[in-house]
């Protein structure tokens, strides 16, 4: 609780600072005051056998974790004898101060109840943090007290605790509350700032402590936080406790208030004098104001506080083994959690370093650092959640491969590592503009096709007035000669009619064969399947061409399938007012020119290629 009503007279001092301002600074962590937060938590959205808030509390040390916070727990100890009477208020025990009570002196502190379900929570919070390298000191009393202390002695940039009374007992810098995720914060209270902006020193806020209540003492019955603060600022910070000290109540009666809260006051001061328990007598003062000034704690110069001012490494096994048991994750999931942000740690370590030996003057490369970089090298960049980022691999990193870190991370720790990234990244895009890229399976169209064709068959014509008839339809068939079949010599008329046809049918494009009249492409498929049309064919043109007949053969030849089949002879009528060259028929097959047979091959392979083209 603290002090009744500070926080609301310290709303103006109030800062929200990013989470990552807190970085590289060493901070104290009021536990009592954390788990408190994080068991309402708790109960609010499920049961106590969850764990809810020992998750919660390990997502909060992840993320400080990862910023390179040094963190100190600090727990409470004995119950100050000042506070049993508040403490027995809130168990519901009684409400009343017996006379004993009154003198502080004689009534020993109150050991709390380590039994309790709410010190078993505190146990298992410690027990995390010794996994995660996190130390703890046990206080003498308050921890509050404790953390104000290791603040106000500079042993400490922070602490965090939501007790106002933290600034009573001394503190510099107090965060109040945290929130994670994107656009993470902390809720920030400085004393600087509440000198400046409110006039109040920590000797007001005692003040302010007697006058409206708090954990020390019941304050002034019917006296509110605006006439407190009034009250408090016209005596001024410097006098003001030793004026209460004097004059106890009647430093407050005398000062100019309103008529009614004047009666208020003198009522209550006369019902004091009779012994009632609404408000201190002198000697209470006192001894509230030495609690706040002089509280038990550890000592700054004391081996308790050396020991946790030191640096612990975070054990993954035992932290894997609190995770199974709390939480029932595997090691692979803690380890997903947690290593990136060791790693992160780390490297803002490296960073550190190299910034204060940078301000030192001394400028040392990173090849000649004391302390390797942990970082291996960069593989990529990356954007998360709107920031630069850079996805790395780490060197000897508990088993972690990569992870990603912001990218001014990386330019504060190692900018050679960034260069090296860029310098390699420029070199890939050079040699992929230099390599020439791959040919894909592209079909060509039926233009190409036809202009390829018509640019070979013209090349054939050039060439077949010289050679044999047999060898001139390896471009389109191939008879088959038997021992029964004389070769015969084609008239020209005839030959020329049949190389139009031909011709007409190889420019229509990927089927070869233009579909004209009565010529499909069922028929000419029909008709490379049916090897006697194909002799009936030949024998037809034997017949009606032939002058004289050949010597016979007695091997028989191939007939070329992939060569277009001869046409019927209704389809040659048809082609008759496309004949435009007759082709002489050279006497026999040894006249071959060799260019002849290069650009029937041609033809041969072009066809087989445009045939496997899917229609």
């Amino acid at each position: 609780m603290g002090v009744k009503n500070l926080w609301d007279i310290l709303e103006s001092c109030k800062k929200t600072l990013p989470l990552h301002l807190l970085q590289n600074k060493r901070v104290c962590i009021d536990l009592s005051c954390w788990m408190v937060q994080l068991q309402n938590v708790n109960k609010t959205h499920c049961a106590m056998t969850s764990k809810l808030y020992l998750q919660c509390l390990f997502h909060r040390l992840r993320a400080l974790i990862a910023l390179n916070c040094s963190l100190i727990f600090v727990t409470d100890g004995s119950i100050p004898s000042i506070k049993l009477s508040t403490y027995r208020r809130r168990l519901n025990v009684g409400s009343g101060v017996n006379v004993e009570e009154r003198n502080h002196k004689k009534v020993p502190s109150l050991q709390r109840n380590m039994g309790s379900e709410f010190s078993c929570m505190v146990k298992e919070a410690k027990s995390l943090g010794s996994a995660l390298g996190i130390p703890c000191l046990d206080g003498v009393e308050e921890a509050e007290a404790q953390c104000a202390l290791l603040n106000s002695e500079s042993l400490c940039d922070a602490c965090f605790t939501s007790d106002s009374d933290a600034f009573l007992f001394g503190a510099r810098t107090v965060y109040r509350d945290i929130c994670l995720g994107e656009g993470g914060y902390v809720v920030c209270y400085e004393m600087a700032d509440i000198e400046r902006k409110l006039g109040f020193g920590r000797n007001s806020l005692i003040t302010l402590a007697l006058l409206l209540g708090g954990d020390y003492s019941q304050g002034v019955y019917g006296l509110g936080q605006e006439s407190a603060c009034q009250i408090v600022k016209s005596v001024g910070d410097s006098a003001v406790l030793q004026q209460i000290a004097s004059e106890g109540l009647s430093f407050v009666k005398n000062k100019k208030v309103s008529k009614k809260q004047g009666r208020s006051l003198t009522e209550n001061h006369e019902a004091d004098a009779n012994g009632t328990e609404l408000n201190l007598q002198r000697n209470e003062f006192l001894h509230v104001i030495n609690a706040y000034l002089k509280p038990k704690c550890h000592p700054p110069d004391s081996d308790a506080v050396y020991r946790v001012l030191a640096v612990y490494l975070f054990n993954r096994n035992q932290l894997q083994q609190i995770c199974a048991q709390f939480f029932d994750w595997s090691p692979e999931k803690t380890d997903e959690y947690i290593l990136p942000k060791i790693a992160e740690r780390d490297l803002r370590r490296y960073a550190n370093l190299r910034s204060t030996s940078s301000k030192l003057g001394v400028k040392v490369p990173m090849d000649e650092m004391p302390v390797k970089c942990p970082i291996s090298s960069i593989v990529k960049q990356r954007k998360l959640q709107g920031r630069d980022c850079f996805e790395v691999s780490w060197e000897e990193m508990h088993g972690l491969k990569a992870s990603v870190v912001p990218a001014d991370l990386i330019e504060s720790a190692c900018p050679e590592k960034i260069l090296e990234f860029q310098e390699r990244r420029a070199q890939g895009k050079k040699r992929n503009q230099c390599r020439r890229p791959k040919k894909l399976g592209t079909v060509p169209s039926i233009d190409e096709i036809g202009v390829k064709l018509q640019k070979l068959l013209l090349d054939i014509e050039n060439e077949s007035k010289t050679t044999d008839a047999a060898s001139l339809s390896g471009g389109w068939s191939i008879l088959e000669k038997t021992d029964d079949l004389a070769q015969a010599d084609l008239t020209n008329n005839e030959l020329n009619l049949k190389y139009e046809c031909e011709a007409a049918s190889l420019s229509g494009g990927w089927s070869i064969l233009e579909k004209t009249g009565d010529i499909t492409q069922a028929d000419l498929t029909k008709e490379l399947n049916l090897k006697g049309e194909l002799e009936s064919e030949a024998g037809r043109m034997t017949a009606v061409g032939c002058s004289s007949a050949a010597p016979s053969r007695s091997e028989t030849e191939v007939i070329d399938l992939l060569s277009p089949s001869p046409l019927r002879a209704h389809d040659v009528s048809k082609c008759q007012a496309k004949c435009i060259e007759i082709i002489e028929l050279s006497e026999s097959e040894n006249e071959i020119s060799p260019d002849h047979a290069r650009k029937a091959r041609e033809l041969r392979s072009f066809i087989a290629t445009i045939k496997d083209i899917d229609p």
